[in-house]
């Protein structure tokens, strides 16, 4: 029995790229449909982060990194700071629409903060497109049809309903929420809690 798992995230946020990785484990050892969807931790025409704020998160790298690697096995190269994610989130429904939403926003992620790639830019969404199979040729001017920024303007109007105020959030079953980062063995306790509500979790 597949379970659904929504997913709220953010692009440019290092915990929403950490759970990408307990979400790709779980998909290899459960039957789920993993679905992204959009939240912006800094809105669509946000001015740039001010040095300030620059200096904070220049600080609090470093020991981002050493804990990726230490409990998730991952080695963070991260892009440009301060970038808009609103075209990746665009793309990220055009590639939805089909049917590789989740491997595209899964190529995203790790073009960014596996690659130190710069995600606002059309080339390297095209790239991460055509690494899933998909024809990236007219990628700009699909991105351009108002449907898609819809479509994320959708996503961010739920999460709201939802009272989602961070992320990464992530729904199994639309009913079980768990937030943050979490390691894969939450996520498979949660995921039975999905399949047996009569079950105790562990």
């Amino acid at each position: 029995m597949s379970v659904s798992v929504d997913v709220w995230s953010d692009f440019v946020c290092p915990f929403c790229f950490l759970v990408s990785t307990s979400l790709k484990r779980l998909e290899e050892t459960h039957d789920i449909e993993l679905t992204w969807h959009a939240f912006e931790l800094r809105p669509f025409g946000s001015p740039p982060p001010d040095a300030q704020y620059r200096q904070f998160i220049a600080e609090k790298t470093p020991a981002m990194v050493a804990m990726a690697k230490a409990q998730y096995g991952v080695d963070i190269q991260q892009g440009p700071f301060g970038i808009d994610s609103r075209w990746a989130h665009r793309a990220t429904k055009w590639a939805e629409q089909q049917g590789a939403g989740n491997g595209f926003a899964k190529a995203v992620l790790a073009a960014y903060w596996l690659q130190g790639q710069d995600i606002s830019q059309i080339e390297v969404l095209a790239a991460c497109a055509e690494s899933v199979g998909l024809d990236a040729s007219n990628l700009q001017a699909s991105l351009a049809e108002p449907l898609y920024d819809e479509a994320v303007e959708e996503d961010i109007a739920l999460a709201q309903q939802l009272r989602l105020s961070g992320v990464p959030a992530s729904v199994f079953a639309k009913r079980y929420l768990v937030v943050g980062a979490q390691p894969y063995e939450v996520f498979a306790d949660v995921l039975q809690q999905a399949l047996d509500p009569q079950q105790p979790s562990n």
